[in-house]
């Protein structure tokens, strides 16, 4: 392992920095494959919170998985603190370092050491190893550690912030690497079933972190096609995976999980993009859905007559008059905003952090011909401007541009509390976003008035007093 360079002050030297000491100590095709899976934007890449988060997070909510981190104390408290803001309940391994054990190697020896000592087969499925920024930089070779201990297996990756621009994306690394290593055992012989009860119905996998009502409600829209849900990606349990890899069709909801799309295309799977939001969205996804599993017609326009006319009702029910700005990390924003648009809402701007792919390309063309601006890799600034131009009834965005609306005089919602936490796909979804959105944009007038009794200084007083979410009141039963 090389060194860094002097100069480079630990994690704070600088992207160009930390990316020519990692080349230089041998991590050249690791970095490659990240700047290729994981392109930034013209701004280099949009802030947000250390990007290895979301590896962590897929790790801490795996059954029978450890997790230890590589980096400096400063990263791993905030990683673990962050962890368990979002409830996590276990801990998180952590190997120390400083300027010697890493110059001579020992940092590598003594994470080795901490698996050996973690990977108790009565325990533990999986041991995951993540290098953050200094490790990384400095060339740990995490590719040399056993590939599995007493029957747990190992998994090393690199997560650096200079490699990995957002944390959505870093739940798709590690979930990649899970799938790469559980398809290689399924091509080798026999593998566990899923926990779940099975049937023999083909099955459709779905690719992104979902709310849990989510695959239900999916599951629902498609049992006229004679179609089940398998395990989604990422996964709850090792076994899990294996049911994933052997759907019939692989549904990239989230399109930003390129390394994982590529395991399902490795295992011979086709792959589907946008998803169920909404009457368009749903049919064109069902359609889609249909052609890659070689449905019939028949059994297609059962599965459109069971949804899409139920679908029409709801968002009738729950129209929404009101202008809104989008915007988010969590890779769902383009199909929030379909539905926000089929519910009445004019979206001039839709922002997220994540990149362009081409599991986004149906939702972004819908967009752009509905008068929205799609801004990929969007920062805070783009956030901000768009808001401040399009002076929407209602900013739906990350905590500094609800912030920034809010001081402004604009309600605004948080997206990953109040719109991630609630269903999206099918009609739970239709209902649940149209009813919270609507009640909060009608609540600009009112909102105004606060901010103008209470004045400049304590408008985020007048903020927090004027929010109100309302009950919501889901369809069962689909």
């Amino acid at each position: 392992m090389a060194p860094l360079d002097e100069p480079a002050g630990g994690c704070h030297g600088g992207r160009e920095t930390m990316q020519a000491a990692a080349r230089a100590a041998g991590k050249q095709a690791s970095l490659d494959q990240l700047l290729a899976d994981y392109p930034r934007g013209p701004h280099d890449q949009p802030q947000s919170m250390c990007p290895a988060f979301g590896s962590l997070r897929v790790g801490l909510r795996m059954r029978r998985t450890a997790t230890i981190l590589s980096g400096s104390a400063c990263c791993v408290y905030g990683l673990t603190f962050t962890s368990r803001f979002y409830g996590a309940r276990r801990s998180v391994g952590y190997v120390p370092f400083n300027s010697e054990s890493l110059v001579r190697g020992q940092l590598f020896e003594d994470i080795r050491e901490a698996v050996q000592k973690t990977a108790n087969p009565d325990e533990y499925d999986t041991v995951v190893v993540i290098n953050l920024c200094v490790p990384t930089a400095s060339g740990v070779p995490l590719d040399l550690l056993p590939r599995e201990i007493d029957g747990v297996r190992i998994i090393g990756i690199d997560v650096p912030g200079f490699g990995v621009p957002t944390h959505a994306e870093a739940k798709d690394v590690l979930a990649a690497a899970m799938l790469r290593y559980a398809r290689t055992e399924a091509e080798a012989g026999p593998v566990q079933r899923p926990r779940a009860p099975t049937n023999d119905l083909p099955t459709v996998a779905l690719i992104g972190e979902l709310f849990p009502a989510d695959p239900v409600g999916i599951a629902g829209l498609l049992a006229p096609m004679g179609l089940a849900v398998a395990p989604s990606t990422p996964a709850r349990e090792w076994r899990d995976l294996y049911g994933a890899l052997d759907c019939s069709v692989a549904a990239a909801v989230h399109p930003f999980y390129v390394a994982s799309v590529r395991e399902f295309r490795a295992a011979g799977r086709p792959v589907v993009g946008s998803g169920p939001v909404g009457v368009e969205a749903t049919a064109a996804w069902l359609d889609a859905i249909a052609t890659a599993a070689n449905v019939g017609h028949a059994e297609r326009d059962a599965a459109r007559a069971a949804s899409l006319g139920a679908l029409r009702g709801v968002l009738a029910a729950n129209p929404i008059d009101a202008r809104l700005t989008v915007s988010g990390y969590e890779g769902s924003e383009l199909l929030v905003a379909r539905l926000l648009i089929e519910a009445g809402a004019e979206v001039p701007y839709v922002g997220t952090a994540c990149p362009r792919t081409e599991w986004s390309d149906p939702d972004r063309e819908w967009l752009e011909a509905h008068g929205a601006h799609v801004q990929f890799r969007a920062s805070l600034e783009n956030d901000v401007a768009a808001f401040r131009e399009v002076k929407p009834d209602l900013a739906i965005g990350t905590t500094p541009v609800v912030q920034k609306a809010k001081e402004q005089g604009i309600p605004a919602i948080y997206f990953t509390n109040i719109v991630s936490g609630r269903p999206l796909f099918g009609i739970p979804g239709a209902a649940a976003l149209a009813q919270v959105v609507a009640a909060q944009a009608r609540g600009r007038e009112r909102f105004s008035r606060m901010v103008s009794f209470f004045g400049a200084k304590p408008a985020a007083a007048a903020a927090k007093a004027a929010f109100v979410v309302p009950q919501i009141d889901v369809p069962v039963g689909t």
